[in-house]
């Protein structure tokens, strides 16, 4: 097992304020290795929602779990949401003891009940797939191309990993998604999965997607949030603020997964990826997802003009605006639009995420730096 020590800490803490926490992530990231890594350090009591027996064990729940104390792990919760409600009767009462440790793979807003049973006891941890600092800088371009979901990262060889990746995208789209309650056709959602990842760090455009599946827009959108809540495809938002200028209101959206992502292009290798027209848009992704988690921030945007002028992402820390750029280049340089962005969004400082490594400035506000550096950066920012 790789050390995940980050998102164990992270529920520990939320235990600290919740009597229920929720790990929420794709299916195959590493919930319940994780949770029952948990598990084996404190006394515990396990229900998989997708066993049998631990089905058959919670067909009277009330009784199943009223006793229990300690830590109570709940895998896959999605699969009887009326488990929340009891959950909330439970966790008021004074007596009851135990802490929930719940897992899903899909985000509350998909599973009925969640926010409106247990608002106020329940906390929320977000697991993806592993990341750089997890596995090590030297393997970074293998986790890149394979992705980090443990199997497909972890696979003895390319064509494993790969054979791994379009098994996975075949039970999703055949098993996992008719668990939820929807009836989509597997086809019909792969084609819509494929189309977008060749818009892979573009803007969404609802219409556009309608026609190449002849669907109305709101069935284009459905399936957008079907896969948005389902950890597969992230949803990027458009930062618009009063500027006298027309900017970009619709967001971009990006395959969440660098592995999927490149077995929806039919990328094996990163001999292929380098020789694909996409390699540019994967590289970004790939950054994008890091950052983002490893600030640990649901304030992420990009932002974009309809005259040119745009920036692939900009958080918030501390109360100041940090802007960032990927380019898949071996030197990057600076270019006017960074210096509009700077401007107009009163940006603290920009940073030009490329694969080299080496640290330099580009400008006073403006500096390129290797993704591997990131979670140094962070952590000097998040403890300042």
């Amino acid at each position: 097992m790789i050390p995940r020590p980050e998102p164990i800490r992270q529920i520990e803490t939320s235990f600290q304020i919740h009597p229920v926490t929720a790990l929420l992530g794709p299916r195959q990231c590493g919930k319940t290795t994780l949770a029952r890594f948990i598990a084996e350090q404190e006394p515990s009591t396990v229900f998989d929602l997708e066993n049998p027996v631990d089905i058959q064990r919670l067909s009277a729940p009330m009784q199943a779990l009223k006793d229990l104390s300690d830590l109570v792990i709940i895998d896959e919760i999605q699969r009887k949401p009326e488990l929340f409600e009891l959950l909330r009767v439970l966790v008021d009462r004074s007596r009851q003891n135990a802490r929930f440790l719940l897992l899903g793979s899909a985000s509350p807003h998909l599973v009925k009940g969640v926010s409106e049973s247990l608002a106020g006891r329940i906390g929320f941890v977000d697991l993806a797939g592993f990341q750089l600092w997890e596995v090590g800088v030297q393997h970074r371009d293998r986790l890149w191309i394979r992705g980090g979901l443990p199997k497909a990262f972890l696979a003895d060889s390319e064509p494993d990993s790969t054979q791994w990746r379009e098994s996975f995208i075949r039970t999703f789209l055949e098993r996992d998604i008719p668990q939820f309650g929807i009836t989509i056709a597997a086809e019909t959602l792969r084609r819509f999965w494929t189309m977008v990842a060749h818009y892979h760090g573009q803007v969404w455009n609802a219409a556009e997607f309608a026609r190449a599946l002849g669907t109305a827009e709101n069935t284009a959108r459905r399936y957008l949030d079907i896969l948005t809540g389902t950890y597969m495809v992230r949803v990027l938002p458009p930062w618009f603020e009063n500027l006298k200028k027309r900017q970009v209101k619709a967001p971009k959206i990006y395959i969440r997964d660098s592995g999927l992502f490149h077995s929806l292009l039919q990328v094996s290798t990163l001999a292929d990826l380098r020789g694909h027209p996409k390699i540019g848009a994967s590289w970004e992704g790939f950054a994008l997802e890091h950052i983002i988690h490893v600030f640990r921030t649901r304030d992420a945007y990009f932002w974009a003009t309809h005259a040119g002028a745009e920036l692939d992402l900009m958080v918030t820390i501390a109360g100041k605006r940090h802007g960032f750029e990927f380019k898949y280049t071996d030197a990057p340089g600076r270019k006017r639009s960074m210096h509009i962005a700077i401007e107009d969004l009163g940006l603290e400082h920009l940073w030009v995420i490329y694969p080299g490594d080496q640290k330099y400035a580009l400008d006073s506000k403006i500096t390129a730096i290797p993704l591997e550096e990131i979670l140094q950066l962070a952590q000097t920012w998040l403890t300042t």
